[in-house]
C-alpha cells in the first residue's frame, strides 16, 4: 500500500491558519502520521486549520474519524477545520457519508483561507431579469387618415409593425442541471456530470468541478439541499 506524505505551512492575513497538506493514502495503517500532525497544531494552540486533500486518493473510516473525533474540540476552542481540493472520488464518499453537515468543504485553498479571514462572507447571485415587453408602435398624432381603400393610416401601421413572437430559447445548462434533480434529487455530483452528458439532458460536456461550481452558484451543492428543491416544485 502506498504511503502518506504531510507537510505544514501557515497562510492567512495574520499568518494564524495552519494547512496541512496530504498525499497518498489515508488509511488505517497511514492516519497516525496525520493525526500526528493535527495534534501538534492543537497543542501548539492552533485551531484554525485547512487539510489539502488535493493528492489524496483514498479516505478510509478511520481517516474520515480523525476530522470528524476533533472537529468539536476545535469549535469549542474558536477555530475550525475546513476540507479543500477533493478529488471526485473522495469528495462522493464526502458526500455521500453526509459529512457536509459537519465539516466545511472548498474547491481551493484560496477559498477556505477567505472564508477564515472574512468570518464566512457570504456571495450571491443575480437573478436574470425578465425580457423587456415589447412596446406597441406609436400610433403617430392621432389623427387618422384615410387610405384609398377606406382604412385609417394608423391601422395599416400597426398591422405592418406587429412583432413577430420570439422564437423559444433552448434550456441553458443551469435550468438542465435543475432538470436533472428533479429527476433524480438523491444523485451525487458525479451522476449529475454523467447524466447532463447523456443526449436526453443535452449531451453537455462539462467537468466534475464545473459541475460542483454550478450546483453550487444554484444552491444545489449538497444533497440535503437538491432534496429540499425537489421537494418545493
Amino acid at each position: 500500500m502506498e504511503g502518506i506524505q504531510v507537510s505544514v505551512e501557515k497562510a492567512g492575513l495574520h499568518n494564524n491558519i495552519a494547512i496541512i497538506k496530504v498525499g497518498g493514502y489515508i488509511d488505517t495503517t497511514t492516519s497516525a502520521e496525520l493525526e500526528h500532525s493535527l495534534d501538534a497544531l492543537l497543542k501548539a494552540g492552533t485551531y484554525n486549520i485547512i487539510i489539502d486533500l488535493g493528492n489524496v486518493d483514498y479516505i478510509s473510516s478511520a481517516g474520515w474519524g480523525i476530522f470528524i473525533s476533533e472537529i468539536k474540540g476545535i469549535r469549542e476552542k474558536g477555530g475550525d477545520l475546513k476540507l479543500v481540493r477533493m478529488i471526485p472520488d473522495v469528495y462522493e464518499v464526502f458526500e455521500l457519508l453526509e459529512f457536509h453537515y459537519i465539516l466545511k468543504a472548498f474547491d481551493t485553498i484560496e477559498e477556505a483561507v477567505s472564508d477564515f479571514d472574512r468570518s464566512g462572507m457570504a456571495g450571491g447571485f443575480s437573478k436574470p431579469q425578465p425580457a423587456t415587453p415589447h412596446r406597441q408602435a406609436a400610433k403617430g398624432d392621432g389623427h387618422a387618415m384615410a387610405s384609398p381603400a377606406g382604412r385609417s393610416a394608423d391601422i395599416a401601421t400597426t398591422e405592418i409593425f406587429t412583432p413577430m413572437p420570439e422564437p423559444k430559447a433552448a434550456p441553458t445548462l443551469d435550468e438542465k442541471i435543475r432538470q436533472v434533480v428533479r429527476d433524480n434529487p438523491e444523485a451525487g455530483t458525479l451522476k449529475i456530470k454523467q447524466m447532463l452528458n447523456s443526449s436526453r439532458y443535452g449531451s453537455f460536456k462539462i467537468s466534475w468541478w464545473d459541475v460542483r461550481r454550478r450546483l453550487k452558484d444554484l444552491g444545489l451543492d449538497s444533497k440535503s439541499k437538491r432534496l429540499d428543491y425537489f421537494r418545493s416544485v
